[in-house]
């Protein structure tokens, strides 16, 4: 054991994402995971994916659009005329910003439950918080299995740290990994914030990460430790 600070190593639990990036999985998505993996023999034709932003709704849907075969189409193009596909599986996304034809997706919904299809749609929010104006629509949202992906853990969010570390060839101590899952937000976009800064105050001068340099990349992206020793 040499007097530098042991290099941060994870044994990380990771599912495969059926040929996409591997999915790391945590308490906080375990529950959706498992649903998306019960595919076909889902209990309802349409499902609600539920999560706040860089939980891994996208990513998430992507599996599933994988595993079924489905078409990808953003809620807000959705237009009078649109039918399932062939395969009879679709991702809309982002229903709970805009839905650009309230009709199309009350029809969908009813094909799907008609000819056995399904459609796996995604929003940020429950749909009873969702802008509806159709009122069958509204109510058949309303009526749909919702599946919540929780914000990432402290474990999660040290997992992505470590991975988007590695990515960029920037080894790290334990200690600075942890520290920086206590102080920053739980998200995704937080922890790549953090590490592009990371990456830009190591630039010239290239060395392991510390919790020094970990409060320097905090502070950089306007966080604070709130006086952590």
């Amino acid at each position: 054991m040499t007097g530098k600070a042991q290099q941060l190593v994870f044994d990380l639990p990771h599912r495969s994402a059926l040929g996409l990036e591997d999915f790391m999985l945590s308490p906080s998505n375990q529950a959706a995971v498992n649903v998306i993996d019960r595919w076909p023999a889902w209990p309802h034709p349409s499902m609600v994916l539920v999560g706040p932003e860089g939980s891994g709704k996208t990513h998430l849907a992507s599996v599933w659009r994988d595993a079924s075969a489905a078409e990808a189409i953003a809620a807000a193009d959705l237009t009078d005329g649109k039918s399932l596909t062939e395969a009879r599986t679709i991702v809309i996304e982002d229903a709970d910003r805009s839905i650009g034809s309230e009709r199309a997706l009350f029809h969908l919904m009813n094909l799907a439950r008609e000819q056995g299809g399904n459609l796996l749609i995604t929003g940020r929010a429950p749909p009873g918080d969702w802008t509806v104006a159709l009122p069958d629509l509204r109510s058949r949202l309303r009526a749909c299995p919702v599946v919540q992906l929780g914000p990432p853990d402290e474990g999660l969010l040290g997992m992505v740290l470590v991975k988007l570390l590695h990515d960029r060839q920037l080894p790290a101590t334990p200690a600075a990994v942890a520290y920086l899952s206590r102080h920053l937000d739980r998200s995704t976009a937080a922890a790549l914030a953090v590490v592009e800064a990371i990456d830009k105050l190591l630039w010239d001068k290239p060395s392991e990460i510390t919790r020094t340099v970990a409060r320097r990349a905090l502070a950089a992206i306007g966080k604070s430790d709130d006086g952590e020793a």
